[in-house]
């Protein structure tokens, strides 16, 4: 096939998706060229299909933060009720591809290419897929929150942000092995890092009556640092959130050791509590697998429900006397829905909120509860 024959069959797919208009092509060749210099700092003679495809990706984001902005602005501004979906699985597959169609650029972001002597598919391919998920559990999960944004719901997605995926397959003297994915190797485009929003979550210790008061004592702590990704809706001007949660450690480095030549202790304290969002479903055949899936989970469900309280305070001008009447409306501002049994930690976790921290009665906070989850058991074919 000459060239010119693969120009027409290219302008043609084009012509079936819709005309791009010129504007909409500059403005992608100017934003590429701006992201390609200023953010990748390469040039055409340096630069590699990865640079590319992070030059077209910033470029895509600088179309959607806007939107993303006054979604959300729009939510707090009419205080609406807000559904949390809570899965330890995301099965987002690739964000490029998704997003230029649910925007309506992948013409003008194709021929804007083609102008730059570039392959559109080439750059797709360069994408990883999100090491989130890995079967019909982080699928729906991802489509429940396509849906929810495209349907226009004010909507969250809340999981963990895995440092590698499942694994990847490799073939060794006729052998499988697994390696690791390290998805965010290159760093996710798609991602913002949100450090003000980080949550401390306990772990371990006991538990203390202070004053008729029931403390939580001698615990470990866990640093839980948000990271969101923009979920758009199709062809519309909703953008929701995908916050997922990374553990870090609140000492990283202890400096003592490191300088009495203890090089491992000195980030010991940083590994244990890195290795809560190091591996999606991390293999449990021993104790120490299933205190890890099980610090996951809570880990996950707490830095999660304190989220949800920040954000349902902020919208409250009132001044209240009692807690009661502060959380009266809960169940009508927030409802949260549990994706299988993994984020099921987060019931007793609310009622020891509600007790413990914020002094409602037993009766009381379980009305709550009862009132504000909802749960989703995945259909298992087997």
């Amino acid at each position: 096939m000459t060239s010119e024959e693969n120009d027409f069959i290219r302008r043609k797919q084009i012509s079936l998706r819709g005309l791009p208009e010129i504007d909409s092509v500059k403005e992608v060749i100017n934003g590429f060229n701006r992201h390609l210099h200023y953010t990748c700092a390469k040039d055409r003679n340096v630069a590699t299909n990865k640079d590319f495809y992070f030059a077209l990706a910033n470029t895509i984001m600088d179309k959607l933060v806007g939107k993303w902005i006054r979604t959300q602005q729009s939510y707090h501004k009419q205080n609406v009720k807000r559904v949390y979906y809570l899965s330890l699985e995301f099965m987002m597959g690739r964000t490029l591809s998704n997003t230029m169609i649910n925007l309506m650029l992948e013409g003008a972001c194709d021929e804007a290419l083609y102008q730059l002597g570039l392959d559109i598919e080439d750059l797709e391919s360069e994408e990883p897929d999100a090491g989130l998920g890995n079967g019909g559990l982080g699928r729906l999960a991802a489509c429940f929150l396509d849906s929810l944004a495209t349907l226009g719901y004010p909507a969250y997605g809340y999981g963990i942000r895995y440092e590698y995926g499942l694994f990847n397959q490799a073939i060794s003297n006729c052998n499988q092995i697994e390696k690791p994915d390290g998805w965010l190797t290159y760093g996710n485009p798609w991602e913002k890092a949100r450090p003000e929003y980080t949550i401390p979550v306990k772990f371990y210790g006991r538990t203390q009556t202070i004053g008729g008061k029931v403390e939580w004592v001698d615990y470990k702590t866990v640093v839980a640092m948000p990271y969101d990704s923009p979920i758009p809706g199709y062809r519309n001007n909703t953008v929701n959130t995908m916050r997922l949660w990374s553990a870090k450690s609140p000492n990283d480095f202890d400096l003592s050791y490191f300088n009495h030549g203890n090089y491992i202790d000195a980030v010991l304290e940083r590994n244990i509590a890195e290795n809560i969002s190091r591996v999606l479903y991390p293999n449990d055949n021993f104790f120490e697998g299933k205190e890890l899936r099980l610090k996951q989970e809570y880990f996950m469900v707490a830095a999660t429900l304190v989220d949800i309280l920040r954000r349902f305070k902020v919208n409250k001008t009132t001044v209240y006397t009692t807690n009661e009447e502060l959380y009266s409306d809960f169940p009508e501002k927030v409802a949260i829905q549990l994706n299988d049994t993994h984020p099921s930690l987060a019931v007793p976790e609310l009622m020891r909120i509600f007790v413990d921290e914020e002094g409602l009665s037993w009766d009381y906070a379980w009305d709550l509860c009862h009132a504000t989850f909802a749960y989703t058991k995945p259909h298992d074919s087997t």
